[in-house]
């Protein structure tokens, strides 16, 4: 029987296994920097499946090892997810995760837990048909993705030695194959002014209404940014506008604005500053700009500062490991691949943006279910994605 049709075969034996471990790590809430009960979920999983070791980093993430050889593949799925937001929106308890109508329900399935399950058994799958004597396989649960992208990887990277020649993210592609997304930053502006009492402004100097200008410049900046053909258009938004005053009854005397910025291919941390340096002096106002930092404490207590700088990737579509992920997805499913980018962005940021290890994406659930209410994921999904996976290592 062809290697292909013993994966196909087996992937389908598990189908209620895998399915059922990921109802079971979907029902234990997993906020960035709250993941240790999920992380030893997923450990008992490894083990019981029988991967050669099992072991987690100084960040908490899990790492499940298949194979010894020179050859070192990684498969990553971040394990954190976002809150639940409103409650009435949901028409279930999103941590009481179950099957239902052919799907997985609950938050977290989608983004990306359902990319955790399918690793785990794929690993099942590649121990039990033999993995090339030349390759390693590390099946990486990461952690803090949803607050700070990459910080997880690059505590492996450059703290664990964990340095594989290519990395397959699981996130979220509706079974397509994946092969960059555009980088993003966060920004912060801010303008002082002079405070006096509100019943007579003109004493003073409004820090909002300077911010004003500020906020038209880039409004108009956002319409002229770049576009790459494929990863599409660069864009700038303020997010967020606060300001600090010695009361309500005052004129304030510092305002600060937060700006999502997402950056194509050719943006750099350094260009967009400058635009926003330019903005500043078109709206003939002193800004003070600054790229925060990410510096929270992961659950086993560390704290591994990073800028809030997340590159933009992308790999060439006739890359090796673009050519190898259509050729295996054509001969599992017998049907071309569809070949695309995420519209969101992923611990590839760190991974192939900062330490240029190349990455790929095939996962599992539709990249619309992130972060939404009454969350789901295909059990199909699962299935084929575990297929995919071993198929990728192995055939």
């Amino acid at each position: 029987m062809p290697m292909t049709n013993q994966i196909l075969e087996l992937a389908e034996k598990y189908r209620p296994q895998v399915s059922q471990f990921l109802v079971d790590i979907a029902s234990i809430p997993s906020l960035s920097g709250k993941e240790k009960a999920v992380v030893a979920r997923i450990e008992k999983e490894m083990k019981a499946v029988g991967f050669d070791k099992v072991w987690t980093d100084g960040l908490g993430s899990v790492i499940g090892q298949i194979g010894n050889g020179p050859r070192r593949i990684a498969f990553d799925a971040h394990i954190d997810t976002v809150d639940v937001g409103n409650r009435d929106l949901w028409n279930f308890d999103p941590y009481e995760a179950h099957i239902k109508d052919g799907k997985v329900w609950g938050r977290g399935v989608a983004d990306q837990k359902g990319g955790m399950a399918s690793m785990v058994y794929a690993g099942k799958i590649m121990k039990e048909l033999g993995l090339p004597k030349d390759c390693t396989v590390y099946m990486v649960g990461s952690v803090m993705e949803e607050d700070c992208d990459g910080l997880c990887w690059q505590h492996l990277i450059k703290e664990e030695g964990l340095a594989p020649d290519l990395v397959v993210l699981t996130e979220p592609t509706s079974l397509n194959i994946y092969r960059g997304h555009r980088g993003r930053m966060e920004i912060e502006i801010s303008v002082s002014g002079i405070s006096c009492h509100g019943s007579a402004p003109e004493r003073g100097v409004n820090a909002i209404y300077k911010m004003a200008p500020i906020i038209q410049q880039i409004e108009k900046l956002n319409e002229k940014l770049r576009t790459d053909d494929f990863l599409g258009k660069g864009t700038v938004v303020v997010s967020q506008v606060s300001s600090v005053g010695p009361s309500q009854c005052a004129v304030p005397d510092k305002c600060s604005i937060y700006l999502d910025r997402r950056l194509t291919w050719g943006e750099t941390e350094a260009s967009a500053l400058l635009e926003l340096r330019e903005a500043c002096a078109d709206a003939g106002i002193k800004g003070d700009i600054t790229v925060p930092e990410y510096r929270q404490a992961a659950y086993t207590g560390k704290v591994y500062p990073t800028k809030k700088y997340y590159p933009t990737w992308k790999i060439a579509p006739d890359h090796a490991a673009v050519q190898r992920a259509e050729q295996v997805y054509s001969e599992l499913f017998a049907a071309k691949p569809k070949t695309d980018k995420w519209t969101f962005s992923t611990n590839g940021v760190a991974i192939m943006g900062m330490h240029d290890i190349p990455c790929i994406g095939f996962g599992p659930g539709h990249e619309e279910q992130a972060h939404a209410p009454n969350e789901w994921t295909p059990v199909e999904h699962l299935v084929k994605a575990a297929a995919f996976y071993a198929a990728y290592v192995t055939v």
